[in-house]
């Protein structure tokens, strides 16, 4: 994929820090990290987002996922860690290539994450009645 920073990594283009590689996946070190230990589990094939990405890869990811949050967190010595993927840009996602990002956590404040405000409960309903409406 042209121009694509996560493919030229993967091409071995672009020097990176890896933790980890199989057939499926690169696992390197954030550059711009959140938090000490931050890790990215990116694909080896270009998908831009989850929608993209096959069921067989995504079901590899988790666990992988899984094993590198525990390996980071011992590692750094943090006691609890964030796992994300951000879709589109509108969700900050930076790079359009398909990634996890593991976020080791030492504070609560060292992301800024903070809880959304309550919901109308007179539309909650009506919300979710939406989303199972388009269920597939």
């Amino acid at each position: 994929m042209g121009n694509c920073i996560f493919c030229e990594i993967a091409e071995g283009r672009i020097p990176s820090i890896r933790v980890y590689e199989d057939e499926d996946f690169i696992v390197l070190m954030d550059i711009n990290p959140l938090t000490v230990g931050h890790i990215l589990l990116i694909t080896r094939q270009h998908y831009v987002t989850t929608l993209e990405v096959p069921n067989n890869i995504l079901a590899k990811a988790l666990p992988l996922a899984k094993q590198l949050a525990e390996a980071a967190i011992l590692g750094v010595g943090a006691p609890a860690f964030n796992i994300f993927i951000n879709n589109g840009p509108e969700s900050g996602q930076a790079v359009h290539h398909w990634h996890l990002h593991i976020v080791p956590r030492k504070e609560p404040g060292e992301l800024p994450l903070k809880p959304g405000a309550p919901a109308d409960l007179t539309k909650l309903p009506f919300v979710a009645a939406t989303i199972r409406d388009n269920l597939k």
